[in-house]
């Protein structure tokens, strides 16, 4: 197959945008088209710092015989029926996490795409760090024997001016939920892909400090299908923000994550990995983070749209963690 240059179009100029337009203008293989938002201003101060045109309307830009492909960076609660509509125009497509606010409108999504035969792809972009994809085969190959123990902690700060500063951040309707869904999204996606599947046995889910209708704090006991046990702990009011921390123990050692990066591997009595100088600004500043892995996800969409290589993060993959916040927040009660 003759490899393509692929013309994207953004949805939404939000947060996650700029990671998207900076991908796609640093890769060969890309070309940014054009961008739509529903606040016309926004969407001509993105183009003039990104470049492309502006489009008007999603329909507009679905219209548009030369675009190939539709980043969608709209608010979570937007996500299904852009997809959707994309995939009806023949459109592959790159959506931001997560792919939809509930795995029913996941399952629409999947059947839209496969009927149009186009490429979807989730941003889950730390599966491409280094030491995410080395803790998933360590794990994997069962050298830490049974696994026993497994939890994941994601104990972030959020002002309360983040939330105030949007009327869709913490609420149901359009996030979704908050700091689980949201925030904790790319956590719950990379534990279950080291880990592996689990179900959610109990949980608890709710505002302890800011003033939004969703959750702040949430805590989830977890069984996995390898028969190991273990928590999540999900917070965006926990000051003044801690590092993501995964913690997998097993009968012949243990692995400890922080953030994307392999912090202990200890194994057979022996101590392979020891690193405690791993910080991040993320968990205070969601936006103090490189671009490098959505730069690396953007060329496996490119590749796999250009018949080269096949996805790694696929919409089954992405429902995975869906179903696991989805079945914390329905034990709960939250929804």
């Amino acid at each position: 197959m003759e490899r393509k240059m692929l013309k994207f179009g953004i949805l939404g100029t939000g947060m996650a945008s700029d990671f998207h337009a900076i991908s796609v203008n640093e890769l060969d293989g890309a070309e940014l088209l054009g961008v739509c938002d529903i606040n016309l201003e926004r969407a001509e101060a993105f183009a003039k710092k990104h470049g492309g045109k502006v489009y008007q309307s999603l329909e507009e830009m679905l219209a548009d015989g030369e675009l190939d492909a539709v980043s969608v960076c709209t608010p979570s609660g937007y996500h299904a029926e852009a997809v959707i509509a994309s995939a009806r125009a023949g459109k592959h497509i790159v959506c931001e996490k997560p792919l939809a606010i509930s795995t029913s409108d996941v399952d629409r999504i999947i059947d839209a795409c496969r009927e149009s035969s186009v490429k979807l792809t989730v941003m889950s972009q730390f599966r491409f760090s280094a030491d995410i994809k080395k803790a998933h085969d360590i794990v994997q190959s069962g050298v830490l024997g049974k696994l026993v123990m497994c939890d994941l902690y994601m104990k972030y700060w959020r002002d309360p001016s983040y939330y105030a500063s949007s009327n869709w951040r913490g609420t149901k309707a359009i996030d979704g939920g908050a700091a689980l869904i949201n925030q904790g999204f790319h956590g719950v996606d990379l534990f279950l892909y080291i880990v592996g599947n689990a179900k959610v046995r109990a949980s608890v889910a709710k505002a302890s400090y800011h003033s939004i209708e969703a959750e702040d704090v949430a805590v989830a006991l977890l069984s996995f299908d390898n028969g190991a046990e273990g928590v999540i702990e999900a917070s965006t009011c926990a000051y003044p923000g801690f590092a993501r921390r995964m913690e997998i123990i097993g009968t012949k050692g243990h692995l400890i994550l922080t953030e994307g990066s392999i912090e202990r591997l200890f194994v057979d009595g022996e101590t392979l990995i020891d690193n405690k100088s791993i910080a991040s600004a993320t968990s205070s500043d969601p936006m103090a983070m490189p671009y490098d892995n959505h730069k690396a996800q953007y060329q496996n969409f490119i590749n796999a749209v250009n018949g080269k290589e096949e996805l790694l993060v696929t919409a089954e993959e992405s429902r995975k963690a869906l179903k696991i916040i989805e079945d914390v927040y329905r034990l709960n009660g939250v929804k």
